[in-house]
């Protein structure tokens, strides 16, 4: 159970006081959800990487003016959603419609101790296909997926995250959701 001194905003302010520890403790908790939901929202590890590092450079570069307005991990995926957004807007695809549009880990899943082969094989299977359909989803449907599943974020979260109403980003989940079950023949 975190304490008052373990919080994100309290590490975040001790960092911004000149605790490098702290921002070690930041580092370490936010870095998998980060990357992974960077990864699946771009695609290419490379660039996955890229942004991962630019984004941590420029929660570098803020810290001397940080204060408490929101949850860290809120303020931490505005920067990512943001950084994601110029990506976009610099390459050739340009900005996903699906942004203007209101409309932990799958694949190391551990298996319980003594779970047959076909059974982990099976579950092998069923995680590359979801990672799969994840891939498919609309840019936009898929951010407020991996905000919510990755990030732990509620949905106000996800809305200051991304600077949308909390309305549009509960559309974004419904669709998300039920375009998954759908591809997953989950009647649902």
């Amino acid at each position: 159970m975190r304490t008052d001194d373990d919080a994100d905003e309290t590490l975040m302010l001790r960092y911004r006081d000149g605790d490098a520890g702290a921002f070690e403790h930041l580092y370490a908790r936010h870095k998998g959800p980060l990357y992974r939901y960077l990864l699946r929202q771009c695609g290419q590890p490379a660039v996955a990487e890229e942004l991962f590092q630019d984004i941590w450079l420029k929660l570098i570069a803020a810290r001397g003016g940080y204060a408490v307005q929101a949850k860290f991990s809120t303020w931490l995926y505005r920067i990512a959603h943001n950084r994601l957004v110029d990506h976009y807007r610099a390459s050739a695809r340009g900005l996903p419609l699906s942004y203007a549009d209101d409309c932990p880990e799958w694949e190391n899943i551990p298996a319980p101790a003594g779970v047959q082969p076909e059974v982990w094989d099976d579950r092998r299977r069923q995680s590359e296909r979801l990672l799969a359909l994840l891939a498919e989803l609309p840019e936009a449907q898929r951010e407020a997926l991996l905000l919510k599943e990755e990030a732990g974020l509620s949905l106000e979260d996800i809305a200051q995250a991304t600077g949308t109403g909390r309305e549009t980003v509960k559309s974004r989940l419904r669709y998300a959701l039920a375009r998954l079950r759908h591809s997953l023949g989950d009647p649902s």
